[in-house]
């Protein structure tokens, strides 16, 4: 079998509800590492990663993935501890 021949078929829903979701979810990560990256703007990377990670916490649950559904439910704490912590100084 030669490389050219060789396809890979997409499993993933394309256009659905998910597909959209994970989109707009994954770019809110990355404006939050971008903002994690530049050191000065804690509370944005809080904020846009908590919603990124509900996103994907939300596809996950749509999706029956219990790795996704895992993954960001941790996160989603974490990150909510986190904003606590940033605007009371501690943990509640």
């Amino acid at each position: 079998m030669s490389w050219k021949s060789y396809t890979i078929e997409k499993v993933t829903p394309r256009f659905d509800r998910t597909w959209y979701i994970k989109w707009i979810a994954s770019m809110l990560i990355l404006i939050a590492t971008a903002a994690r990256s530049v050191g000065t703007v804690p509370h944005i990377d809080l904020w846009f990663g908590l919603f990124g990670t509900l996103g994907w916490f939300w596809v996950g649950m749509l999706w029956h993935d219990r790795a996704l559904i895992l993954l960001n439910a941790v996160l989603v704490t974490l990150i909510g501890m986190g904003l606590v912590t940033f605007y009371f100084g501690k943990y509640v």
